[in-house]
This record gives C-alpha cells, sequence and structure tokens, in this order.
C-alpha cells in the first residue's frame, strides 16, 4: 500500500452550509461535508476510493509534486 500526499480545496456552502471538497489533482474526485472536520475526513474517504478504482482500470495513479498554498488577504481600494 503506498501513501499519496494531495491537496484538497474546500468550497463553503453560504447557502446551505457545509462544503463541497474537490482534488484539483485527481479531477472527478468531488465530496462534501457538513462540517470541515467531516469534509476532511469524506475527502480521505474520497482520494482512496478514486485511487482504488484507477489501480483497478490500470490507469496510472496521478502524483502531486508541488502542493497548492492558498492564503487571504485584505486590500484597501
Amino acid at each position: 500500500m503506498n501513501d499519496y500526499r494531495y491537496t484538497i480545496i474546500l468550497h463553503p456552502d453560504t447557502d446551505e452550509g457545509g462544503y463541497t471538497v474537490t482534488v484539483p489533482s485527481l479531477p472527478g474526485c468531488v465530496t462534501q461535508g457538513e462540517t470541515l472536520e467531516e469534509a476532511i475526513t469524506m475527502a480521505k474517504d474520497a482520494i482512496r476510493l478514486h485511487i482504488e478504482s484507477l489501480i483497478e482500470d490500470g490507469q496510472p495513479v496521478p502524483e502531486e509534486h508541488e502542493h497548492l498554498q492558498a492564503i487571504v488577504v485584505n486590500v484597501a481600494a
């Protein structure tokens, strides 16, 4: 069993609450959670299942060599 490391993006749902999670290095790997903690847990499960599916189908598993970083900045204009 290999260990993989991926960046996840948490998109807050301002209308209904919770988070939608995407994995930029694994197109189509999307999940959601009601809380931040649940969203992260669900993302780990979705990534694992996505990788298992790729392996079963004989497809290469993308590896992420550079991890995205995001910060929020305030700008007065």
